[in-house]
């Protein structure tokens, strides 16, 4: 029986770096939503769904995970960008880990690895 995990560290540290990010973000998304600074439009939950199941996805090796990690990690530069907004507008920090996240998700030694080991 296959174990089912959350985080898996004997991947790069790439992957599990973008891994904690696409949680840390979704639950970031989830707080600003109870907090009353966001709205839970159907946008929004698609978005956070995206990054925990492309969490999961990657966290078990899955090349569904990988691409729908790769959906949650461009969504927040690809959504404001299709209404005409600023996708700048969110702020510098918030700038710097979503390109973080889409670098660690891009970078080679994730891709050869997804590559390689998902199925």
């Amino acid at each position: 029986m296959e174990r089912r995990r959350w985080l898996n560290q004997s991947q790069p540290q790439t992957l599990v770096f973008a891994c904690f990010l696409l949680y840390l973000n979704a639950g970031f998304a989830l707080l600003a939503v109870f907090s009353g600074f966001g709205s839970l439009d159907p946008l929004t939950t698609l978005v956070i769904a995206a990054g925990v199941g492309g969490g999961y996805g990657i966290a078990n090796e899955r090349k569904w995970g990988y691409i729908l990690a790769l959906a949650a990690a461009f969504a927040p530069v690809v959504i404001p960008l299709m209404f005409g907004l600023n996708p700048l507008s969110a702020g510098p920090i918030n700038l710097l880990f979503e390109i973080l996240l889409i670098v660690l998700l891009l970078h080679t030694q994730s891709r050869e690895y997804q590559r390689i080991w998902f199925k």
